[in-house]
């Protein structure tokens, strides 16, 4: 190996770091953003995070939500519900993977707590659980194309 040789593969390897980098701060500014819209019943701009077809299987609901209206139409009946009942939940994203594909898409899989406060202003952990993505690129911007939660309480 010549030292032209490594060091083609050593800037190669360093462009690949930085360009890792700069998705993984996109995917999390991404979530940032939408879990902020969703806790804010935002429902139109959160419902616009997804494609146009996207998919939201989470298990609290009986069958996946498909497409934008429904995911806003959700987002309103939980600003309903949250209204009567005084409680405010709020969402923490962690641990987050991130998996670039050969396609384009990515694939993320993250912890998501999500915290409950109630009238009373205590806020505790209410769910526990594993969020699993795949984004795609959509007029610039990413968007979720397919959501799956699972709880740890009901695995």
């Amino acid at each position: 190996m010549t030292p032209t040789t490594t060091i083609d593969a050593m800037d190669r390897s360093a462009r690949e770091q930085v360009e890792f980098g700069v998705l993984y701060a996109e995917v999390q500014q991404f979530y940032a953003h939408q879990m902020q819209l969703f806790d804010s019943f935002r429902a139109e701009p959160w419902a616009a995070t997804f494609t146009e077809e996207a998919v939201f299987d989470v298990p609290t609901l009986p069958e996946p939500v498909r497409g934008r209206a429904e995911l806003a139409a959700c987002v309103r009946h939980n600003e309903e519900v949250a209204r009567r009942s005084g409680e405010r939940l709020r969402h923490w994203l962690g641990m987050l993977d991130v998996q670039p594909r050969p396609d384009g898409t990515v694939r993320t899989r993250a912890y998501a707590l999500v915290y409950m406060t109630p009238p009373d202003g205590v806020p505790k952990v209410h769910r526990v659980c594993v969020m699993e993505d795949t984004l795609v690129r959509s007029r610039g911007r990413w968007r979720t194309a397919h959501r799956l939660v699972s709880r740890d309480d009901l695995s």
